[in-house]
């Protein structure tokens, strides 16, 4: 079924709902003693904690009650099937290292899909209280300071731009040159703020994100979210970025445009 076939407003109860779950079970672990955290890399450092599993457990039972034919993609649970067209798409820690390390700049992404891609999504940044919300006609924060819109920055020359990612290294080394070329033609650069960063480009505080080696639960309540505020989402060709790996979130079209031409160049 469409997404237009369904209860928007119904769709947006279900998501909050979610949220509010998993911000209950992430705050009553964070910065505490009983994180349990194991690796899942077989190959370096890849953290998931007992606060990434109850949090997913809590969305779970929420859709289960409320949206039992729907499908879901999670992180740490996999895949559920749906007969209904709409896919949940859910991070339940997306910066698990940040969590770990008690710094507030990890979230929960929880974006709703259909065969397109995300239509709706949500970022929650649970200790701050910052829900930033995308799509389905809405695109607002609510926080501490209540409620705000949500509006990406206007165009401005790479020269005068902020461009985040997480990882210094930021993938493959053809992957780490192409965005050490473009760091190289920003004002700043800034690293390691995991999903905070496309929350901030569309609450208009910086230009650009660029990552590589994305997965799609990862990036759709991303897309979602800026692209509801303004913004263009795509991967390094100018494609669809909702399966994950390389991806390039721009503040608008003008400085997408600049950061591809730099970013198109990596090979493949």
């Amino acid at each position: 079924m469409p997404m237009q076939d369904h209860d928007h407003d119904a769709l947006k109860a279900t998501a909050n709902a979610l949220a509010d779950a998993a911000r209950a079970e992430t705050l009553a672990y964070f910065r505490g003693a009983s994180l349990g955290i194991e690796n899942k890399a077989g190959d370096g450092f890849d953290p998931v904690t007992v606060a990434d599993r109850a949090a997913e457990k809590a969305m779970r039972a929420v859709l289960a009650d409320r949206r039992p034919n729907d499908a879901i993609l999670g992180e740490e649970f996999g895949n559920t099937a749906g007969d209904s067209g709409l896919t949940w798409v859910l991070d339940p820690i997306d910066g698990t290292r940040a969590y770990l390390s008690g710094t507030p700049t990890w979230g929960v992404l929880i974006a709703l899909s259909d065969d397109t891609g995300p239509q709706f999504g949500i970022i929650d940044q649970p200790y701050t209280a910052e829900r930033f919300i995308g799509g389905l006609g809405e695109a607002r924060l609510i926080g501490p300071h209540g409620e705000q819109v949500l509006r990406t920055l206007q165009p401005r020359p790479l020269s005068d731009s902020i461009l985040f990612t997480t990882f210094p290294e930021v993938g493959s080394p053809d992957e780490e040159a192409a965005f050490n070329s473009l760091s190289q033609q920003v004002r700043l650069t800034r690293y390691g703020m995991d999903c905070y960063a496309y929350a901030l480009l569309a609450l208009g505080q910086i230009d650009l994100v660029v990552e590589a080696g994305l997965q799609a639960y990862d990036i759709q309540a991303p897309i979602a979210v800026i692209e509801a505020a303004g913004g263009v989402v795509t991967d390094w060709k100018g494609g669809p970025a909702h399966q994950g790996g390389r991806v390039v979130a721009a503040a608008n079209a003008e400085i997408h445009a600049a950061a591809l031409e730099v970013l198109s160049k990596a090979p493949e």
